[in-house]
């Protein structure tokens, strides 16, 4: 009986679509577009500092949208992480081989690099430092940033860790980004 009336409701209402949501970091790792990766243990501290960052080169023809970064920090004593967008961080960087796309059955090669110094003197010049966390002992700090922040060619969205005075420490940043072609509306 109860089937039945499952049947005449749906006649009374016509055809009813069945709507699927999925988040859009799954949307863009079905279409390939999707990619993690994390820099190498990176060690300072004792006048030292250390950053990781996505950057976008110039000529990368796309728009990089950071969705989550995880800073984990490996040692006993707490350091800032500051987040710089569009400036020049100190040092000679190293370009991370530690990225995938999400989706391993596309071959998809991201245009965004993961760069990273282990241990530098200096600051990140020019661009701005929109925030400033703290890294607990012995933790991962999480943010999710949900593609917010938009970064085009010639651009970079960095994670500055500024090492404490005394006693080195050691961490890791990880990232989560999605790559759109450039349009016009966004040149």
């Amino acid at each position: 009986m109860k089937s039945s009336k499952v049947i005449s409701k749906r006649r009374a209402f016509g055809r009813i679509p069945e709507v699927v949501t999925i988040p859009n970091p799954l949307f863009k790792s079905l279409e390939g577009k999707y990619f993690v990766g994390q820099t190498q243990i990176l060690t300072f501290g004792r006048g030292t500092n250390a950053w990781g960052g996505l950057i976008n080169p110039k000529n990368s023809g796309v728009n990089l949208f950071v969705n989550v970064y995880t800073v984990t920090n490996f040692s006993g004593k707490s350091f800032p992480a500051k987040v710089f967008l569009n400036s020049l961080p100190p040092g000679h960087p190293l370009t991370s081989r530690l990225v995938s796309p999400t989706n391993t059955s596309r071959n998809s090669i991201p245009k965004v690099k993961i760069q990273f110094v282990r241990s530098t003197m200096g600051i990140p010049r020019g661009g701005t430092n929109v925030f400033l966390r703290e890294t607990s002992p012995k933790a991962t700090l999480v943010s999710e940033e949900d593609g917010k922040f938009i970064i085009p060619p010639g651009g970079s969205f960095v994670i500055f860790l500024a090492g404490p005075r005394s006693g080195i420490v050691k961490s890791k940043i990880a990232f989560g980004w999605w790559e759109e072609k450039r349009k016009s509306a966004f040149k």
